[in-house]
């Protein structure tokens, strides 16, 4: 009997550790099924699911391995119909799957709050502290001269349906986002009609854009490329067209670009949505819904 018991606990204490570490290995996974880092604050998010995955692992492969092991070793013999033993409540188990989950949330919930704060992203509490704002933090190690350097201050306007970017240092205007790497990026975000969202899914970086408010927003990319910007929120009718490219470049190519924009006359950016507004207003037959014509397309130096 003894002996018996033994092997139970060695059983357990193996499959315990093999569950582990098929976990670990799970959510080790997870950072291949996400968009490359290109943003300093992608990495505190893709830790964030990381953890999730590896946790959510955990529980199912627990799960599924003690009902396995169930039904494997402690099955009732052939022909056996009998009713089984009139086993009732018990106390201690009942406490102990009951504080497992709820530990567990408040562990989530924990980790998940402290990602917010060092991400310093804008939620309600910045709509009721206006004059507050809070203060936003970077993930990235940054040199310790970076203090000194000053922060890259970019304007950012969301209408029906297109993005606009303006550079109050050079005074240009364009419909890409250029943005120097490994330098902090302020965004002033203003909304000119509907709620929209500001979402590169290469940073990991999500914020609503509410109507007569400007939201201040920050992040450091540090991956050279060309990114997309989106609109989270549903925005109307030519939603889907309300896209931008982001392209991060280094510091020097990033003054090149502001310098040779600089030197170009504002002229009418492409916007597909009042091209294809235009389109079908024109048509004989119109089909669909009524819907809420396009913003003008912007003036800009830069149409990219």
């Amino acid at each position: 009997m003894k002996i018996q018991k033994i092997l139970n606990i060695l059983t357990l204490l193996t499959g315990a550790i093999a569950i582990t570490v098929i976990s670990l290995w799970i959510g080790k996974q997870a950072y291949s099924w996400l968009p490359p880092q290109a943003a300093a604050e992608s990495k505190l998010i893709d830790d964030l699911i990381s953890f999730l995955v590896t946790l959510g692992a955990f529980i199912f492969l627990g799960v599924t391995s003690t009902l396995m092991y169930s039904v494997i070793f402690h099955r009732a013999v052939k022909d056996d119909f009998t009713d089984g033993p009139p086993i009732e409540g018990n106390v201690t188990l009942e406490v102990v799957w009951t504080a497992i989950p709820i530990l567990l949330v408040f562990w989530i919930a924990s980790y998940s709050y402290q990602v917010y704060e060092q991400m310093g992203i804008q939620g309600p509490s910045e709509m009721v502290h206006l004059h507050n704002p809070l203060g936003m933090q970077s993930a990235y190690a940054e040199p310790a001269n970076a203090l000194a350097e000053p922060v890259e201050k970019i304007d950012v306007l969301a209408k029906q349906w297109a993005w606009v970017f303006h550079y109050p240092e050079r005074d240009i205007t364009s419909t890409e986002l250029h943005l120097p790497s490994d330098r902090r990026i302020r965004l002033a975000l203003k909304s000119q009609d509907v709620l929209h969202g500001f979402y590169i899914p290469a940073f990991r970086l999500k914020q609503d854009i509410i109507p007569n408010h400007a939201i201040d927003f920050e992040f450091t990319p540090i991956r050279p490329g060309k990114y997309r910007l989106t609109d989270s929120q549903y925005s109307g009718t030519y939603f889907a067209t309300m896209q931008a490219n982001v392209i991060v470049e280094s510091p020097e190519d990033y003054q090149q670009w502001l310098a040779q924009a600089a030197t170009q006359e504002p002229t009418p950016a492409k916007n597909q949505a009042a091209a294809e507004y235009a389109q079908t207003s024109h048509q004989s037959v119109q089909t669909g819904w009524v819907t809420v014509p396009p913003a003008a397309p912007p003036l800009v130096n830069s149409p990219g």
